[in-house]
């Protein structure tokens, strides 16, 4: 596999190129994009970490080339691939890939490929999860597994990052900077994860617990006034949630209420 060094990278490349061309087209998020090219970029067949495909062809979203790419006798690849048509197994078949001059081309090449009308739900999605769940819905792969994959690579990663400064959902991300302080506007209950299960107060920080207090079941709460320190933000369920030292609350509700300013 690739190491993280050379993750970091990759995802330093790619990102400011399709952050830069999300937005020229009115993308309200970009962190699945650059997920996806994780995922479908990244192999352990090679030294670089990085895929024949996305390494060689500047193809970083595993792009198929579908009879109107052919038609135009535009440059293309036969490759092996795996496919999930039935959940479970994997059949391995040979299809003919998009190949670009260079990696802009290439990250330009995946935006024009979602211009076809089957993907524009996708432009409209406000949050990574909507924008996954639409992608997959419209064919753009085949296997059980790619929305938890990618959605996956997003929070490990912090890709959600690169979605502040977008329209949408991604703009109230834009509230917030990584390593700021903020305070909380009401008595939020400390989370494991984004929308996850309530933390135990004996689980907070030994700062939390100074500004907290436990519900009857012996559920940490911060309270109104607290002042939190941003790690992350993460786009779930249409709303914005931060990641402090103690776990995880939420920051804007899918309403567009704020709880942290």
């Amino acid at each position: 596999m690739a190491t993280q060094e050379q993750i970091k990278k990759f995802i330093s490349q790619i990102a400011p190129i399709l952050q830069a061309e999300a937005k020229k087209r009115g993308y309200k998020v970009v962190s699945p994009a650059i997920a996806q090219a994780l995922q479908e970029s990244l192999s352990s067949k090679n030294a670089s970490g990085i895929s024949l495909l996305a390494e060689k062809y500047h193809n970083y979203h595993g792009m198929k080339c579908g009879k109107y790419w052919l038609s135009q006798g535009k440059p293309s690849v036969s490759l092996k691939t795996g496919e999930e048509y039935k959940i479970g197994t994997i059949t391995q078949i040979t299809d003919y890939f998009r190949v670009f001059p260079d990696m802009e081309a290439g990250l330009k090449g995946y935006y024009e490929f979602l211009s076809m009308q089957r993907y524009a739900a996708v432009a409209k999605a406000e949050t990574p999860e909507e924008y996954m769940n639409a992608i997959k819905a419209a064919g753009y792969c085949t296997s059980s597994t790619y929305i938890k994959n990618c959605l996956s690579k997003i929070s490990k990663y912090n890709l959600t990052q690169y979605d502040q400064g977008m329209d949408g959902t991604g703009s109230k991300g834009a509230l917030y900077t990584i390593g700021r302080n903020y305070t909380l506007q009401s008595d939020m209950y400390v989370r494991e994860s984004p929308g996850g299960k309530k933390k135990l107060f004996s689980n907070l920080t030994a700062d939390a617990k100074k500004h907290g207090k436990q519900d009857t079941e012996g559920y940490g709460i911060l309270k109104k006034g607290t002042v939190v320190t941003c790690k992350t933000t993460q786009s779930y369920n249409g709303g914005i949630w931060m990641e402090i030292p103690s776990g995880c609350v939420c920051a804007v509700s899918r309403t567009g209420k704020i709880y942290i300013k």
